[in-house]
């Protein structure tokens, strides 16, 4: 198959008219002509995901985070990024990112699956009705009703369980009950005045610093930090059944579900 298939099946997913204007999903390297039997899926496109995507035979390395975000004005050895992408040119490896227009399109959809949220709404609208050929609005996170209240500690917990991570980082008081969450995928470090707006309890999340995690206990709304990681490895889960559904004599490799860091 042609990568190029591979990106209109890909796009019907996440057009990529969903994404931010800051943000450089698509084909990032490669040729649109190339062939394909097999594809890697990975959240980042890490050296350890290119080795891995040649130890398997991967002519496409699809990641959720684009790893070109800057115009690159020279592509060389002298940087992290031109020795990746020239790794991938010499091994044949086209690389296809889908980002914030995923994060619209499904992301929000699955955090909020996990957490079995009910009465859901957008929670920061960035793709009005119309826009993009969409009845409803759309945007970035979800703000919904939890499947019961409970303590802040118990809905960490929660949060533990269903995205399979060991630790999460708490602001607020731990015996709090909520019964209202808002889920922001990935970075939510500007997402709590939009979990305040839609009347929420408590935000899960990653990528809060001290004093928005602080400031967010102050306005009378909890956070739960799951790490930047923590919920958006959901992405490689999801596209690999995803394609395996939609791709016939295609094989999809996902790659392992590991933290990028240690907590000791």
């Amino acid at each position: 198959m042609k990568v190029n298939d591979i990106i209109k099946i890909l796009e019907e997913l996440a057009p990529r008219s969903y994404a931010e204007s800051w943000d450089n999903p698509g084909l990032l390297v490669g040729r649109r002509d190339a062939h394909t039997d097999c594809i890697y899926v990975a959240l980042d496109a890490t050296e350890d995901a290119v080795f891995a995507a040649k130890e398997c035979g991967a002519q496409l390395l699809l990641t959720h985070h684009p790893m070109i975000f800057s115009p690159l004005k020279q592509i060389n050895d002298d940087d992290f990024i031109g020795r990746r992408v020239l790794d991938m040119i010499s091994s044949g490896i086209n690389y296809y990112a889908m980002h914030t227009n995923f994060d619209v399109a499904k992301m929000a959809e699955l955090a909020a699956d996990r957490l079995e949220l009910c009465s859901r709404e957008v929670l920061e609208v960035t793709v009005l009705p119309g826009a993009c050929g969409n009845e409803a609005p759309m945007g970035i996170g979800c703000a919904g009703r939890l499947p019961r209240e409970m303590s802040v500690e118990a809905c960490a917990d929660f949060v533990k369980d269903v995205f399979d991570i060991p630790n999460v980082k708490i602001f607020g008081d731990l015996s709090r009950k909520v019964s209202r969450a808002a889920v922001c995928p990935g970075s939510g470090k500007h997402m709590t005045g939009y979990a305040i707006a839609r009347g929420c309890d408590v935000l899960i999340t990653g990528d809060i610093d001290h004093h928005e995690g602080i400031d967010a206990v102050s306005q009378g709304i909890a956070i739960i930090d799951a790490g930047h990681h923590g919920i958006e490895h959901i992405f490689v889960e999801f596209m690999t059944q995803y394609l395996n559904e939609r791709l016939s004599g295609v094989r999809i490799v996902a790659e392992e579900n590991r933290p990028p860091f240690s907590v000791v």
